[in-house]
């Protein structure tokens, strides 16, 4: 029987399904699955996309059953990483001829970034002081916080309040995109931020701790995991929980902040509820597959059940896709959360020269510097190809174009 997807069997071992079929695939990544389905409580498989590539702790664009067990660096430490995008009531025709001034002023509104020689003064990718609709949205998160707090005192000296409604550096982003109607979109990608990166640390620290103390030998020593029933478990699930509520709120925050610059430089009154996508591609959720209750990991990964609507971007001079789910169970109900890496961003930076990263932006009102150049279009897999190899994953409901990206 011809699948739509590959596998890797290895003696002792749990199978991989990788939908992989027609894009890059490379040795390193297929090892780190190789490491990962070697656990023994994987649940049935392990399940990679089509953009996946090496990560730290497991490979990014792979789907990770448990049963029993969890693994604190398989989520990673961005944690409920993720995307929104709105579709506005908006034209093409009604943006103005230059967007170089809306990018501007998504960037005042949208903190981004960060600053790496502080001198006294704050971190430029973060609220000197939360204005009032970014304290609004922490208080039905601030009692979970405390609680948290009161369990891990460290969490009180993160960056927390600071950072919600930020965007952060490397592959997140705030665009401004045209769909296939000339319809205007605004899609963004960013997490937890600081507070999530410290908690997803500590875990990761703490089951690598707990291997050691329990001399359990591992394939990779990232792969340390928490038992269930074990004190670091409910506390994990507990932080882990919180810290995706706040990366769904912190996404909601810059949507609202953006769209509210949008207004100020166009002087027009629009409607933004016509569509809305809010989904986290790294996280973890208990569901139920092939008759058990399981912990399911998605790094990279995002959940596509029967209906379900999700977002697929490209690079920052690629096509993005809005998809609908087809609750393929073979992936756990899952696709892609983008194009996927085929370059580490040292290698991108020193093979991607500036003139080529002009050319492939070309079009896009962006950042064209040097220091972006690990994010250029050629540093992932080409678009198309990953959609045509998940094509039994999910099936495309809009397919976008950039005209704005702000990146950090």
């Amino acid at each position: 029987m011809n699948t739509p997807y590959e596998v890797i069997h290895d003696a002792g071992s749990h199978l991989i399904k990788s939908w992989t079929r027609g894009v890059p695939f490379d040795d390193n990544s297929r090892q780190q699955l190789r490491n990962i389905a070697r656990m023994p409580f994987i649940h049935k498989w392990v399940a990679a996309m089509p953009d996946v590539h090496l990560g730290k702790g497991a490979t990014i664009g792979s789907v990770i059953p448990t049963l029993g067990a969890v693994i604190p660096a398989a989520v990673g430490v961005d944690l409920g990483c993720g995307m929104m995008a709105v579709k506005t009531s908006l034209t093409a025709a009604q943006l103005p001829d230059s967007l170089g001034a809306m990018r501007s002023q998504i960037e005042k509104r949208v903190p981004h970034g960060r600053s790496a020689d502080l001198r006294g003064g704050r971190d430029t990718g973060s609220w000197g002081r939360a204005p009032d609709e970014v304290m609004t949205a922490w208080e039905p998160l601030r009692a979970g916080f405390e609680r948290l707090c009161e369990k891990h005192p460290f969490l009180k000296n993160t960056n927390n309040l600071c950072h919600l409604g930020t965007l952060g550096t490397g592959n997140h982003f705030v665009e401004i995109c045209l769909d296939e109607s000339d319809a205007v979109w605004v899609m963004l990608h960013s997490g937890s931020r600081g507070v999530g990166n410290r908690i997803g640390t500590h875990f990761i620290e703490a089951a690598k701790k707990d291997m050691e103390r329990w001399f359990i030998s591992l394939p990779d020593k990232d792969l340390a995991y928490i038992p269930e029933g074990s004190e670091n478990f409910s506390a994990y699930i507990r932080a882990v929980s919180w810290a995706q509520d706040f990366a769904r709120v912190n996404r909601e925050l810059m949507m609202a902040n953006t769209l509210s610059a949008m207004r100020e430089v166009m002087k027009v009154n629009f409607i933004v509820d016509v569509e809305a996508v809010n989904c986290h591609h790294n996280y973890i959720s208990q569901e139920h597959h092939y008759g058990k209750d399981v912990w399911v990991t998605r790094k990279g990964a995002v959940s596509a059940r029967l209906g379900e609507m999700g977002i697929i971007p490209g690079s920052m001079g690629a096509k993005s896709f809005i998809v609908r789910g087809l609750g393929n169970e073979e992936s756990f109900c899952s696709c892609s959360h983008g194009a996927g890496r085929v370059m580490s961003r040292t290698e991108a930076k020193r093979r991607v020269t500036l003139a080529e990263h002009i050319k492939a932006t070309e079009g896009v009102e962006c950042r064209k510097d040097a220091d972006v150049i690990d994010e250029t279009p050629s540093a992932y897999k080409p678009i198309d190809q990953v959609m045509a190899a998940q094509a039994d994953l999910v099936e495309i409901v809009h397919t976008l174009k950039q005209v704005v990206c702000v990146k950090g």
